[in-house]
This record gives C-alpha cells, sequence and structure tokens, in this order.
C-alpha cells in the first residue's frame, strides 16, 4: 500500500495522510487548516521580500507592476 501512497500522492498528501488516519475534532481540522496556510503565507512574503530586495524594487515599481496589463 506504501508503494500505491508513494506513486499517487506528493510528500505533503503522503504527511497529511498519515495525520488523518485518526479522528480529530473539527476544531483542530479547522486550527491546522488554519497553520498550513500561515506556513505558506509566511513562505510567500519571504520569498516576495527577497526578490523585492534583490531587484531593488521600491513602491512605484510595485505599482507598476500591479497595473500591467498582462497579469
Amino acid at each position: 500500500m506504501s508503494t500505491l501512497i508513494k506513486s499517487s500522492f506528493t510528500n505533503l498528501q503522503q504527511e497529511l495522510l498519515k495525520l488523518y488516519a485518526r479522528e480529530i475534532s473539527e476544531e483542530d481540522l479547522a486550527n491546522i487548516r488554519d497553520l498550513i496556510g500561515q506556513y505558506f503565507l509566511q513562505r510567500l512574503t519571504t520569498m516576495a521580500d527577497s526578490a523585492w530586495d534583490k531587484n531593488g524594487w521600491d513602491q512605484q515599481d510595485m505599482e507598476n507592476m500591479l497595473n500591467e496589463n498582462n497579469q
């Protein structure tokens, strides 16, 4: 069965399947969803900050990017 899981699911999905192999409360489920969302939000923010610094962007650059037609 683990071979099927490894070939069918991503490593994240495999971890979540292990976690959800047991029953948890709806409150715990909501908290876990929030934690996962916060993790990816922080990761994206860090990547965006890094790109901002690397490229030397300023507020005007951000306004220009937000107003591009091809976004």
